[in-house]
């Protein structure tokens, strides 16, 4: 059905009513004086249908409406800012000014709009200003696919269209035809077309195609195409044909590779695979690395997820390495080897079992894996490895139960550890002496509360270059740890609070170590006898603690207006008696004789207890130091000032064994952090020993103690850790936290993690032009005074290092950064990675270059940022090993 009423508008014309009802509009229709319309219009209506004019008040006797055979299946909603005309005889509208039509899925906005009903057709057309260029183009929409024209012939019958001079975009495309033919809904053919990915009316690239055929939403298919750079057509560059593909869903398809070069590897194609869907829940990439020398990299990795049941991804890697060998250290021209790599994550929703989880992180392969991988040296670095299996069960917060398998493994000493299982099962607190239906506070019995937790752990250890499973059972170790607190719940005294326990102790071990000394070969020698073994431990304690406050008012001319200082003082009496000697024996440990006290359950997998009573005090000092400030965006005489923290913390605990005929006080545990001007991250801990040591550096039983030289004690170890970042303000005015990408939540960690991986080697891709520039800065230093393999004395260990990562840019459109790590007690720099970017609006130029590391590499890549051409991409790099 068209219109039956209609309004018309126009400068210098009076309303016309041409008695039509209005079905759909903007516009109210008005009864003119004069009908101008024939006598045989009124065979339309009935006599059963009113309709009442909103401006005479009046009602008209209308028929009910006969439908036409050539009258369309939905209505039409319409508007015009100027006028509109409607001609009966011929049954055609037109539409005047900023015209919109809406017809079921379709929108069309032109400055004129032409419809004729006969043929359900349609025409539309733009406008020129006074100078004779175009004003506005008509803008026609269907579904996702927007197009702009000079022209538009569209058919509403069959859906096909034809338009001049059209601009769409599909996706990340746009396309620019002199002519496009629309013969459905999904189909669409172009001739003399430009496509880009580039938004400007005057695009910076394009590709050039005589012939196009669009199927909506799946693929573009050309014939010959040429690239055209700056609006210069390059015909000599060309294809024979080309495929897009527009599908925004997963599908499958192959993925194309980027071109290396390697001193040490050769020639090679990186990144060659295939995307696989396998179904709704699950999907497979697979990607392969050729090298001209013969080694190889063979990638497979499957997501899964299943939404409110679970998520996983598995990775597996094989890598056969062939390098050129460039040490002269060998007769063969190359290096060879083989490793392995699987990664696997799974996290279970915990909507799916209430009451317990599932999660698995494995991340398990050949120690020389990581030194293998070419232009990755965040990997090439990293030493460790490690695994975790984990399942927990909650019994409506009364027990729990924890089994994890956990695997570690060091590619330094090629040595593996695997714990399988280990479980822990616990017992929240409960309160047996206390009433169900209790009334008032109950006696003190009734707050008598007794927990459990106990730990069994099985371990396997093994070196994956010397692999034996029988020498690997060998090394098999199992033992179990229970303890059972006790504590009582006593009412505040004044401003202290009290805290008695009580806890039992008990070890099992799978084994026993003996150790002597051989006299005929000079040496000490070890036994190990396998079996089950147990020691126990008791320990009683009180503890009391309490918050002591200071302020310090300055004068009200000062900025500063308060210091406050707030000290947790913390004491403790304790005693266990001593159930382990009787474990413990003195044996000779190097020729000079000299004896020293071990355990037979040294080296096992639970530590042994320390030997000897206890009965002593422990104690310890919390400090908080913060200051008040005035606001200088508030200049009220009540204004509340704001708040500096000075140190957010420092102090010390120690103890003092009252039974100990010897070395009765505990070393000295010191620490302090803070944070200076809200931008520097300070911490900081030493352990002291308050006792001298002779010539070899072992400890006598004298007190250190020197007042002329304010000495007291040995600093055995410490750390020192700054950290801080400092950045400009964003040119758009967005915050951290807005400009944070979104976490994708079907995203596995290791996904996450090898984006992470990809970022950092390849930073220029992922540059930010909004902060101007950027630094983070952080330094660390550790030390610790350790004994000897042969016992002969000890020797301090020590390690510092310095590791930054800044960006600036030198203008608007390039930008410099580098990221490094400075070993700075081997005064070396171990690694050094810069870049450098130009921002070109469609076009991102990056250049990465690693100097310094196992790998020295540098690469110039040229490509664009739509990513449906990210394969799209003019990339040279070369790679030279540092051994």
């Amino acid at each position: 059905m068209l219109i039956l009423t209609f309004y018309v508008q126009a400068a210098g014309h009076v309303n016309i009513n041409f008695g039509y009802v209005q079905v759909s509009g903007d516009t109210i229709p008005q009864k003119s004086k004069k009908d101008t319309l024939p006598a045989t219009r009124t065979k339309l209506f009935s006599a059963d249908t009113t309709v009442k004019n909103q401006q005479a008040d009046s009602v008209v006797r209308v028929d009910t409406l006969v439908m036409s055979k050539d009258s369309v299946d939905a209505t039409i909603k319409y508007h015009a800012d100027d006028s509109g005309v409607l001609v009966v005889s011929t049954k055609e509208l037109f539409l005047y000014g900023k015209a919109k039509t809406d017809y079921k899925d379709l929108n069309l906005e032109a400055a004129t709009i032409q419809y004729d009903q006969q043929s359900q057709t349609v025409k539309a057309y733009g406008s020129l200003d006074s100078t004779g260029n175009p004003l506005s183009k008509p803008q026609f929409t269907q579904g996702e696919m927007k197009t702009v024209s000079d022209s538009i012939f569209y058919s509403l019958k069959n859906a096909k269209g034809l338009t001049k001079n059209t601009f769409f975009q599909e996706g990340e495309i746009f396309l620019n035809a002199r002519l496009l033919k629309k013969i459905n809904a999904e189909e669409v053919f172009a001739r003399d077309a430009r496509f880009t990915t580039c938004n400007l009316d005057t695009p910076h690239f394009a590709f050039r195609s005589r012939r196009m055929k669009i199927v909506n939403n799946k693929l573009g298919v050309t014939g010959r195409v040429y690239p055209e750079i700056e609006s210069v057509p390059i015909p000599m560059i060309f294809l024979p044909f080309g495929l897009f593909p527009l599908n925004r869903a997963r599908h499958s398809g192959i993925l194309f590779p980027a071109f290396t070069s390697s001193e040490d590897f050769g020639l090679g194609l990186e990144g060659l695979g295939y995307y696989k869907v396998l179904s709704e829940y699950a999907d497979l990439t697979t990607r392969a690395n050729l090298y001209s020398y013969g080694g190889w990299n063979l990638n497979v990795n499957s997501k899964y997820i299943k939404r409110y049941k679970y998520t996983g991804n598995l990775n597996v890697t094989f890598q056969s390495t062939k390098t050129l060998n460039r040490g002269g250290g060998s007769k063969e021209e190359f290096n060879t080897s083989q490793s392995y790599m699987i990664n696997w994550s799974h996290s279970r929703d915990n909507r799916a079992r209430p009451g317990s989880s599932f999660s698995a992180s494995v991340n398990f392969g050949s120690t020389k894996f990581n030194k293998s991988l070419l232009n990755n040296p965040y990997q090439n670095f990293n030493n460790q490895l490690s695994s975790s299996i984990n399942y927990s069960k909650d019994w409506r917060g009364k027990a729990n139960l924890s089994l994890n398998l956990n695997h570690s493994q060091n590619s330094v000493t090629n040595l593996v550890n695997l714990n399988l299982p280990t479980l822990s099962f616990n017992v929240v607190t409960f309160y047996p002496f206390q009433q169900k239906d209790q009334v008032g506070s109950g006696k003190w019995y009734e707050k008598i509360g007794i927990g459990y937790s106990g730990n069994f752990l099985n371990q396997l250890s093994f070196y994956d270059t010397a692999f034996s499973f029988r020498r690997m059972l060998d090394t098999l170790q199992y033992g179990a740890q229970h303890n059972i607190p006790i504590t009582l719940s006593l009412p505040q005294l004044g401003p202290f609070n009290l805290s008695p326990s009580v806890s039992y102790e008990e070890r099992w071990y799978g084994q026993r170590t003996f150790k002597h000394w051989d006299t005929v070969n000079n040496k000490l020698d070890t036994t190990i006898q396998k079996g089950l073994y147990t020691a126990r431990q008791m320990n009683f304690s009180l503890g009391i603690n309490t918050r002591i406050f200071g302020t310090y008012q300055f004068k009200p001319t000062s900025k500063i207006m308060a210091i406050r200082h707030e000290i947790r003082p913390t004491i403790s009496v304790s005693y266990h008696p001593d159930f382990v000697s009787k474990y413990y024996y003195t044996t000779q440990v190097d020729k000079s004789g000299r004896k020293v006290r071990t355990s037979r359950f040294d080296g096992s997998i639970i530590p042994s207890f320390s030997e000897g009573a206890f009965g002593g005090i422990g104690f310890g000092i919390d400090n908080l130091l913060e200051m008040k400030v005035k606001d200088k965006t508030d200049t009220s005489a009540k204004a509340p000032g704001k708040k500096v923290k000075l140190l957010d913390g420092f102090g010390f605990n120690s103890s003092y064994n009252l039974l100990a005929d010897s070395f009765a006080l505990g070393n000295f545990n010191l620490y302090a952090r803070s944070t200076l001007f809200e931008k520097i991250n300070i911490s900081a801990s030493a352990n002291l020993n308050p006792y001298d040591a002779d010539s070899a550096g072992f400890p006598v039983n004298r007190i250190l103690w020197d007042p002329k030289r304010f000495k007291f004690g040995r600093i055995t170890g410490g750390n020192v850790a700054i950290s801080t970042s400092f950045k400009s303000k964003s040119k758009d005015g967005k915050d951290d936290k807005t400009r944070q990408l979104p976490v994708d939540p079907f995203m596995t960690p290791d996904e996450q993690q090898r984006q992470l991986q990809y970022a950092r080697s390849n930073p220029a891709e992922f540059t930010d032009f909004n902060i101007p520039w950027n630094l983070t800065l952080s330094y660390s230093y550790n030390f610790s005074r350790a004994i000897k393999r042969d016992y002969s004395g000890w020797e301090t260990q020590s390690s510092s290092n310095l590791s930054f990562n800044g960006d600036f840019s030198l203008t608007e459109k390039w930008k410099l950064g580098a990221t490094g790590y400075y070993d700075v007690t081997r005064n070396t720099l171990n690694q050094l990675s810069a870049f450098i970017t130009r921002e070109m609006h469609c076009w991102q130029l990056s250049i990465n270059v690693t100097p310094i590391g196992l790998y020295r590499s540098f690469n110039i890549t040229l490509s664009p940022k739509s990513g449906i051409l990210r394969d799209l991409r003019i990339n040279r790099s070369r790679t030279f090993s540092s051994y």
